[in-house]
């Protein structure tokens, strides 16, 4: 597999498209397979494990694991929602903190507190004291920049979000459309968590025009493009991936992950001693992954056992390099590769699920007549 599909899986959710050999065929006929040793999955298309390991937990609880696979995240939330009544599956994976209310609100999990929960780090849980989630994995949305442009036009390259405004940096970004992608979702929400909603009576605020807006604002002057979705930015437009440069990409700035200098290494054929691309730490926003028990689940133990699964040590471990994502877990083990190329934000910008809640919808609607028109 090329290091283009291999990377551009991480648009879809925070993870990487892959097969499970236990898992059965999807399908759309309700209520998962109905036999009560078979627990079905729900995910978007990024949900990805070792063989392995699926296969130790199916001998060691006796279920198997089916997975249905329903699109990028926001669709597979939807369909979640619209199907609460008679769901899929019994387990649905991959909401992360942007959307996380929108499913809570509408009621499609049933509490369920998962075993090894008391050692998910405390600043991925979420839902506290009801339960209705289990924190998975995590990963930062940042800006990824082309280091071989850097270096040849002897530019230093960005490091925050207040540098992306700088005319040093004109036409060199690019983001994808924040109405219809995770990681463009993602970036809106780390402006806004920076630069506030247009309260001009903080100074940071003021400095900026009035709060994200003022700030995109002054990303459109700079000539930011705008892009439908991950793959289009990160394997078209974007000078220092693998897909861009076949592609003919001329953007040497691009709103990715943290996560994807590791991916541009491990998959290159001969690895790169070094990452061809790097992360500009202050422009970070940390997503968080969670998956629940759907309400009305057929096979209700079965999507216990599986629940714990997800934050066992064996597969907590096992996910960095399957969905090139950080464990939420305390001591699992991180690939040395993401050590050394693609670090977490030490300082990423965050925002409580309530008031993403609160604001998300008006927001998109506002960038969207700021920004698209």
């Amino acid at each position: 597999m090329s290091i283009t599909k291999k990377v551009s899986v991480l648009a879809l959710g925070l993870g990487m498209v892959g097969t499970l050999a236990a898992c059965g065929s999807s399908s759309d006929d309700g209520q998962g397979s109905g036999d009560p040793k078979t627990v079905t999955l729900v995910s978007h298309d990024s949900w990805a494990a070792s063989k392995d390991v699926v296969a130790a937990f199916e001998k060691r609880s006796g279920y198997k694991v089916r997975v249905l696979e329903d699109g990028d995240a926001g669709q597979a939330v939807n369909k979640a929602i619209l199907t609460k009544d008679n769901p899929q599956g019994d387990v649905f994976f991959g909401v992360d903190n942007t959307l996380l209310s929108r499913a809570l609100d509408n009621g499609i999990f049933q509490p369920y507190e998962a075993k090894g929960s008391d050692l998910v780090l405390p600043e991925y849980r979420a839902d506290q004291g009801k339960h209705r989630v289990t924190p998975v994995d995590t990963g930062d949305v940042c800006v990824n920049y082309d280091k071989a442009y850097f270096r040849e036009h002897g530019l230093t390259p960005p490091d925050s979000l207040d540098d992306l405004a700088d005319p040093r940096y004109k036409n060199l970004l690019v983001t994808e459309n924040a109405g219809s992608s995770s990681p463009g979702l993602g970036f809106l929400l780390g402006t806004a968590a920076k630069y506030g909603d247009g309260d001009t009576s903080r100074s940071s605020e003021a400095e900026n025009g009035g709060g994200w807006q003022g700030y995109w604002k002054k990303l459109k002057a700079n000539g930011v493009k705008v892009v439908d979705s991950w793959e289009q930015a990160y394997n078209e437009e974007f000078s220092g991936s693998s897909g861009g440069k076949k592609a003919g990409g001329d953007r040497p700035l691009v709103v990715s992950y943290a996560s994807s200098p590791p991916a541009e290494v491990i998959y290159a054929d001969p690895q790169p001693a070094t990452a061809p691309t790097g992360v500009a730490q202050g422009t970070c926003f940390r997503q968080v992954e969670y998956a629940g028990l759907l309400e009305n689940a057929a096979n209700p133990e079965g999507g216990k056992a599986l629940l714990d699964f997800l934050i066992s040590k064996e597969f907590q471990d096992d996910m960095p390099l399957n969905m090139f994502v950080y464990p939420v877990r305390e001591n699992a083990r991180i690939p040395e590769a993401f050590r050394k190329f693609g670090p977490q934000a030490e300082d990423p910008q965050t925002m409580d699920p309530a008031r993403i809640a609160d604001h998300r919808d008006q927001w998109v609607k506002s960038w969207t007549s700021l920004v698209l028109k």
